[in-house]
């Protein structure tokens, strides 16, 4: 161990790109946006620090990241946003990523980061007026020409799905067995780590739509939609008019869906459908306090 030494932080982030384009053809993660990502907060921390890259890594010390910290949030930048950008330069030493490096000659340690305080918001279901204006909105997007939108959409409120997941859908997603026609994938949020499958069944209706779209050729042969992004940003600002807030506004119809079905039908079911463990879903996508049933006189159950 002596005989290691320790890198710079040019000579570090070319390693880590090394290493994680290795380490994403054995394991399937991390992910090529996920990699990038890392190597941008660690630059821009690098760069609030006054650290060039030419710089040893014991040289970024916790005092300059605690002032880092402060200077972020007294500049306006929520905890939430501070804790991410530290957890990535944390990444960038993570245990998987120090085997290579202590292979290369290296001594590469993770480093303490500063504690920051991040208040666990629970999910909290909308106002109804507010719900009832997402439903009109889904029924209008019905009426449109572009069924791609609607497509979308329906798989996020109807059937709880991420983005990225409804970006890589095919046509092989839906399965039918006993005459029932179900959406079946494993969302790739934890498919490295629970593997969990969601297997839902689609409504007639919506499965009848769906056909529809494929059949005048709205939807591709093999992935639905071929190339997302640009509609997805389009959601997202129609859902910041309807009154939702932040970049990632579309994220709210999947929350709105897994907190309906958990309301229903319950956690285990919402549960189903999310692709999470019941104890995520109640923290962030179901809010246990807006309960679906009347007065009730516990006595009368006795």
């Amino acid at each position: 161990m002596n005989n290691l030494t320790e890198p710079t932080f040019k000579e570090l982030l070319n390693a880590y790109k090394k290493a994680a384009e290795t380490e994403r053809v054995k394991t399937g993660r991390p992910m090529r946006e996920t990699a990038r990502n890392v190597i941008r907060a660690v630059k821009r921390i690098l760069r609030e620090c006054n650290m060039p890259r030419t710089r040893r890594l014991s040289e970024l010390t916790s005092s300059k990241l605690d002032d880092f910290a402060v200077q972020k949030i007294q500049s306006g930048l929520s905890p939430v946003s501070v804790r991410a950008y530290l957890g990535q330069l944390r990444a960038v030493t993570a245990r998987w990523a120090c085997r290579y490096y202590t292979e290369w000659g290296w001594d590469v340690r993770p480093y303490k980061l500063p504690r920051v305080f991040v208040p666990q918001r629970r999910y909290v279901r909308p106002e109804q007026a507010l719900l009832k204006e997402v439903h009109d909105w889904y029924v209008e997007l019905g009426s449109r020409q572009n069924g791609c939108i609607w497509f979308a959409v329906t798989m996020m409120l109807e059937f709880a799905m991420r983005n990225g997941d409804i970006a890589r859908i095919s046509w092989r997603n839906f399965i039918e067995k006993e005459g029932v026609r179900y959406l079946h994938y494993m969302p790739h949020k934890t498919s490295l780590s629970s593997g969990r499958v969601v297997c839902w069944p689609v409504h007639p209706e919506i499965w009848e739509q769906i056909c529809h779209l494929r059949d005048s050729g709205a939807l591709g042969k093999e992935v639905l939609l071929p190339s997302p992004a640009y509609m997805f940003r389009g959601i997202n600002k129609e859902l910041r008019k309807i009154g939702f807030s932040g970049s990632k506004a579309l994220y709210e119809l999947r929350k709105i869906c897994i907190d309906h079905i958990y309301q229903k039908f319950g956690a285990e079911m919402a549960s189903s459908i999310s692709g999470d463990d019941i104890r995520t879903v109640m923290r962030y996508y179901a809010d246990p306090s807006a309960v679906n049933v009347g007065g009730v006189r516990v006595v009368d159950l006795l």
